[in-house]
């Protein structure tokens, strides 16, 4: 089977994108693998399928897999390379496009200056639907507005995370130096711990002013990459509910700058999430799997 693709990429974090609103396409888990390995593939951190939606008044839907082929909920820097790929495509003329998602509604505005703003929707803090189990595990609680927030410790990682999720589940830590974080090795771990029945996306983050941080993330599937937008916007909401960060933060991530807003503490924790980052077309291409 012959499959057209474009590859883009969001602040370093890179996608193959397909084209599906004409005809339906199903990929198994090897080909999916095959799309996503950099050295028999095309190579990329996630796949990203658009397709009609069937929904009144929503423009597309769009499913992300990992490059390990694994299907996942959401992807910030995704969202942003879909909206520039439906653009470039002449697949709408809108500015600003609804789209579904596994489990969300977004809302997606391209912006005159090339980039994307994505609204997130709000944060989850439910422990239950992150989905996080902290049965025999201790917290503390920190941060003096809207009664603060927990920062829980995980047995034999020596590390204390904030736990919640925008639309997939993240443990974002406080570090010192964002650079020497043992991120390919800590990662890993609080990745797959029991505490995660679905495993993590684990955060990295170095604060360096109420404004502006620097951020790593290990993607539970992915590893490492060079951005990750769900990972910017959870860990600028949590580094807000500890009362460390205001309400609009520049995240700087290995590949890219992203903009966070979350107006949380003054409208209310179910108030959405707002990013804004860079999304750009590589090339397009087609593969045999």
């Amino acid at each position: 089977m012959k499959v057209r693709f474009t590859k883009m990429q969001g602040a370093g974090n890179d996608f193959v994108v397909i084209d599906a609103t004409e005809q339906p396409l199903s990929l198994d888990a090897a080909q999916l693998r095959r799309l996503g390995d950099r050295r028999f593939g095309v190579g990329c951190d996630q796949i990203l399928v658009i397709e009609k939606s069937a929904s009144p008044g929503v423009d597309f839907r769009y499913r992300i897999f990992n490059n390990d082929g694994d299907e996942v909920e959401h992807c910030g820097n995704g969202a942003r390379c879909f909206v520039r790929y439906v653009a470039d495509k002449g697949l709408s003329d809108k500015r600003s496009i609804r789209v579904e998602t596994v489990n969300a509604l977004l809302e997606l505005r391209l912006r005159e200056d090339g980039r994307v703003t994505v609204d997130m929707g709000a944060p989850v803090f439910e422990l239950a639907r992150v989905p996080f189990e902290p049965a025999g595990l201790s917290a503390r609680r920190e941060g003096g507005l809207a009664g603060g927030f927990e920062l829980w410790a995980l047995p034999g990682l020596d590390c204390e995370v904030a736990v919640l999720s925008m639309g997939n589940p993240h443990a974002v830590q406080r570090v010192a130096d964002v650079d020497t974080a043992p991120v390919l090795s800590l990662g890993p771990r609080v990745e797959s711990h029991a505490a995660f029945p679905r495993r993590v996306n684990a955060g990295f983050m170095q604060i360096l002013d109420r404004s502006h941080v620097k951020l790593r993330v290990f993607e539970r599937g992915a590893g490492e990459t060079l951005a990750c937008g769900t990972g910017a916007c959870a860990a600028v909401v949590a580094g807000i509910r500890l009362g460390w960060l205001d309400e609009r933060v520049d995240v700087q991530a290995l590949g890219g700058l992203l903009t966070i807003e979350w107006a949380g503490l003054s409208q209310g924790l179910q108030a959405p999430v707002l990013m804004t980052g860079p999304a750009e077309r590589v090339f397009d291409g087609e593969i045999t799997l």
